[in-house]
């Protein structure tokens, strides 16, 4: 889940959002250093392509060879494609590595309503239209937070078994008597700052954390605006995410049923050490939902945002568990 300054605090994580959140302000505006390896991901060439999905354009980007077996990346809440761009490269040389982003939110367009059954349509959409689901191995998910939870609703759809399996990074699914921590109904629109320095200043993760790699944070900060007017008609700066989206998918948010992950295809978790989500006694709930246990990997000193706190520590360990796909159950 990423956010800006206008969202607020969910129940489970435990602190309000402060301006020492605002890792970015001290910059002005400027780029963090970067080491050589981050430079490296960032300026790998890419695909792009678009698909459209009940009257909304899914934008997607593309790496490595398409005869490859398919790998599809999803982000968080309020994120983007963009959120892959440091990872999706490690992966090119064995994958055909596909990241879109869900409508909503990035580059694609927003809709007057949200759905699960509409997010898992666009993952089949734009596997279908990126050819991944041509390939004789079937693609895998890795699914980062509100991905993940979308991800785990593609998994228990019809069509879910033209998955390989799914990674669920950091998602959470709470245990009876826990609510469910979801963001606000929204009232406004997202704020328009006068200039782009001034936006990128107010970027800030959700839930609340710590994270040093400030480098990664102003990368995916710059890919979250665009150019906007505000009300008195002044040029500016706002946020790409749709700010009512959860405003139609609360009741679904509600409703899913996660309590037994029923999936069509192989399926394993990754946390956090020190999320505020995915919590010990949440991991332990949630590899319960099937029998035998779902498979989970905690990663070291990473909150949330596992591919900002460990990137490197991130890929090794997903191309670990996809070398030894499925997982031993």
């Amino acid at each position: 889940m990423s956010s800006a300054d206008q969202n607020r605090q969910t129940p489970n994580t435990r602190r309000k959002p402060s301006d020492d959140d605002l890792v970015l302000k001290p910059y002005g505006g400027e780029r963090p250093p970067a080491p050589d390896w981050f430079e490296r991901a960032v300026d790998t060439p890419y695909r792009t392509g678009e698909v459209t999905v009940d009257g909304a354009k899914i934008t997607y980007q593309a790496w490595g060879d398409p005869s490859k077996p398919g790998l599809l990346l999803a982000h968080g809440n309020g994120a983007h494609s963009h959120w892959w761009d440091f990872i999706a490269p490690f992966f090119a040389e064995d994958y055909h590595v596909v990241a879109p982003s869900f409508s909503g939110m990035g580059d694609s367009d927003w809709r007057e309503a949200y759905s699960f059954s509409l997010f898992s349509k666009e993952q089949h959409a734009v596997c279908e239209h990126a050819g991944l689901f041509a390939h004789a191995q079937k693609p895998i998910m890795v699914a980062h937070s509100f991905g993940g939870i979308i991800a785990l609703h593609t998994t228990m759809i019809e069509g879910g078994d033209r998955f390989g399996g799914a990674v669920i990074v950091d998602s959470h699914i709470e245990p009876p008597g826990e609510e469910r921590p979801r963001p606000p109904r929204r009232t406004g629109p997202n704020r328009v700052y006068p200039d782009f320095d001034s936006a990128l200043a107010r970027f800030r993760l959700a839930p609340p954390q710590p994270c040093a790699n400030h480098f990664l944070v102003d990368y995916i900060a710059r890919h979250s605006l665009k150019p906007a007017t505000d009300e008195s008609g002044h040029e500016g700066y706002t946020w790409k995410f749709d700010p009512y989206i959860f405003n139609s998918l609360m009741t679904a948010w509600d409703e899913l049923d996660l309590t037994s992950l029923d999936t069509l295809c192989p399926i394993m978790f990754m946390r956090g050490a020190s999320s505020l989500l995915a919590t010990p006694s949440v991991a332990a709930y949630m590899v319960s939902l099937q029998d035998p246990p779902v498979p989970m990997v905690t990663v070291p000193d990473a909150h949330h945002h596992i591919m900002l706190d460990q990137p490197l520590a991130f890929v090794t360990g997903v191309r670990g568990i996809l070398a030894n796909w499925p997982p031993a159950r």
